[in-house]
């Protein structure tokens, strides 16, 4: 990614200088105004970072519930909802409001999550317009609360085998709904244990004795603050953290519905019983009807990135104000940025921070442009699915692993509250497996890989996949990946026939592409192979997959990286001339080199690194970090976190640059 304006020589190399303003202006994107709203609305509510540690466990619960509620009143919660309603008619938006959001207290971020993205949400995309005018004017304020009760203790990741039943009684025209044992009951379910009144219940639908399959039905659950007849509500209690939402379990006992509580926009129940739906294939309509809420999924990714980034941010201001030990001077101890081993542990993740911010950009643009109709088609679905799948795992993941660093990089202070590291750690932890397991959201991933997102893809299984890969020669899956087309592009492109990544520049962007493309088609290819050997040898499908289940995450794994750094790389060629242009692509050389570097054993294996050019990259990274060490706080500063959701007055200070 070497510009004109730098050199890859230190004698010559040109610092850039980063105008700070502009960058930010460049990360918020389009959506400048929402999130300049919600950051607004963090630093009024500031005290609640405070009040997390000071508050008894109910009343923080009711004063989260407060603040969601007032911030409701200023619009930033309601972007995604039609504006004849009171919305802001903006799905993009909104998703930038919430992951701006995750700056401050999570609790308040994932209350807001339940409240207006998953309740909300499954009204407005699941629901017609008789839902639409009977509950979302009050949803969109506030003053309806709701959630979404789709997981059970017994049923995690498994949807489709619910255990909850909603039975139509044609003779009265409603729903029975029923919890058929403990292990069918909705377990952790946010506003369940106190505030809500409705819940959108995802139940397994029988009509005429036939079975329907996953539907969902708003059901109350409260009546004038007390439980509803039927149900039972107990609380989850005090969790590892987000002790500010207040999730619950719930049990229904017969409790009837009317017919039209049906959320029928896939399908219907005619007053008569007769069940009509216009998608016949009833795995394509459950996938259908899963892939409105992919937004969940997109919000979560997001406010991964942005967790990870309040943790960089006060983990580097930290490290350019305190000093250890008389490194470099007689007289003075060293700053802790100023030593490479910290730099390695801080810089790097600041660059992945920039890349999944970069990549999150891009399934927001999608999920907008599906959602709105701007680019609605089945595939395209279904690449949103697969993709909102991988920058969810991958940015969780992230934000897991740079809360911890940076902790440690903060010694003993990172171990105090009010640094706000015991809340990250607590709060964000749960991100890796709520909107999906991650593990089991890169085995989606994978899925579209293999099946190049065919018209099957709904109606796949495991053991269908398997089948369906098997059944097509290993060159037509790679063929059928855009990994493929671009890698034999590059070749093309760069010198040296097949030894071209022996003979390209380690900063030459499309070198760092081609490696992380061809790693990715190599390993969906082994993948491809194993799987056709195991049933050639006329074993289980199920088996087979199982015992090539971590290939199937690593290519899952792969491919999404891959996605990154293409998402960063086109950034950093959009941006004009200048020292934004080269700072970033400093950025963006570290986060491509330190993948590799994260993975040489895999490349070298392959053929792909030989020992002298993988110590190369080893020495590029610790040059760049070098180089990317003057411009740490400004890259975290162009985040634009408030000061005062940093709360970390003995580690942040007034840093000096």
């Amino acid at each position: 990614m070497a510009t004109d304006n730098t050199s890859t020589d230190p004698s010559g190399y040109v610092q850039p200088e980063i105008d700070v303003q502009a960058l930010t202006e460049v990360l918020d994107g389009e959506y400048a105004e929402i999130r300049d709203l919600v950051r607004t609305n963090l630093v009024t509510y500031a005290s609640v970072l405070e009040e997390a540690d000071e508050l008894g466990f109910d009343a923080f619960r009711e004063r989260v519930r407060e603040l969601v509620v007032e911030m409701a009143a200023t619009g930033q919660t309601g972007m995604g909802f039609l504006g004849k309603y009171g919305g802001g008619g903006d799905i993009g938006a909104s998703i930038a409001a919430f992951e701006t959001l995750a700056f401050g207290d999570l609790s308040v971020l994932v209350k807001v999550g339940v409240q207006f993205g998953l309740f909300g949400g499954a009204i407005l995309q699941l629901g017609t317009e008789r839902h639409h005018d009977a509950y979302l004017p009050d949803l969109i304020t506030g003053r309806l609360m709701g959630c979404f009760a789709m997981t059970e203790t017994g049923h995690g990741s498994n949807v489709q085998a619910l255990g909850t039943r909603a039975t139509y009684d044609a003779a009265r025209q409603e729903f029975v709904i029923t919890t058929d044992g403990d292990h069918a009951r909705k377990d952790y379910i946010g506003n369940a244990a106190r505030h809500a009144e409705l819940a959108v219940v995802f139940a397994q639908l029988e009509v005429g004795g036939e079975s329907r399959g996953v539907h969902a039905f708003v059901v109350p659950i409260r009546a004038g603050g007390e439980v509803a007849p039927g149900v039972r509500i107990e609380d989850d209690g005090r969790k590892m953290g987000l002790n500010g939402v207040d999730n619950g379990r719930i049990w229904f006992d017969g409790v009837r519905v009317p017919r039209e509580a049906l959320l029928n926009r896939f399908a219907d129940v005619t007053a008569e019983g007769v069940y009509e739906s216009p998608i016949e294939n009833p795995d394509r309509r459950f996938f259908t009807m899963l892939g409105t809420l992919v937004q969940g999924r997109v919000s979560v990714g997001g406010a991964g990135v942005n967790a990870a980034k309040v943790a960089l941010a006060i983990a580097t201001k930290y490290a350019v104000r305190r000093r250890q030990f008389e490194a470099a001077s007689d007289t003075e101890e060293q700053l802790l940025l100023d030593y490479g081993l910290h730099q390695r542990r801080l810089l790097p993740l600041i660059a992945r921070t920039y890349a999944l911010h970069f990549a999150q950009d891009v399934v927001r643009t999608q999920l907008h442009e599906v959602f709105s109709g701007i680019k609605d088609d089945a595939q395209g679905r279904r690449r949103l699915e697969a993709r909102a799948a991988g920058t969810k795992a991958l940015a969780t993941w992230h934000a897991t692993r740079v809360v911890q660093e940076c902790r440690e990089a903060c010694g003993g202070a990172g171990y105090l509250a009010v640094n706000r590291f015991a809340a990250l750690k607590a709060d964000s932890d749960i991100f890796t497996t709520f909107e999906g397991d991650n593990h089991v959201l890169l085995q989606l991933v994978a899925k579209g890989l293999l099946t190049h997102y065919a018209a099957e893809f709904e109606d796949l299984d495991q053991l269908g996949m398997v089948r369906y890969v098997t059944g097509l020669a290993v060159e037509t899956v790679i063929e059928k990946t855009s990994a493929h087309k671009l890698l034999e592009r590059v070749r093309d492109l760069l010198p040296g026939g097949d030894e071209w990544d022996q003979e390209a520049g380690l900063l030459d962007s499309e070198y760092q592409l081609a490696m992380l493309r061809y790693r990715e088609e190599h390993m969906l290819a082994g993948v491809a192979r194993r799987l056709k050997r195991g049933v050639d040898q006329k074993r289980n499908p199920g088996v087979v997959f199982s015992q090539v289940q971590d290939h199937v995450i690593a290519v899952a794994h792969a491919h999404v990286e891959r996605l990154v750094l293409e998402a960063f790389v086109d950034k950093v060629r959009t941006l004009p001339e200048g020292g934004n242009k080269v700072a970033l692509g400093l950025l963006c050389d570290l986060f491509a080199l330190s993948t590799i570097e994260a993975d040489r054993a895999w490349f070298m294996e392959h053929g792909r690194l030989t020992v002298q050019r993988s110590k190369a990259i080893s020495r590029e990274v610790n040059d760049l970090c070098r180089k990317v060490r003057p411009l740490a706080v400004d890259f975290v500063d162009a985040w634009g976190i408030p000061p005062e959701m940093l709360r970390a007055p003995d580690l942040v200070g007034r840093p000096a640059r």
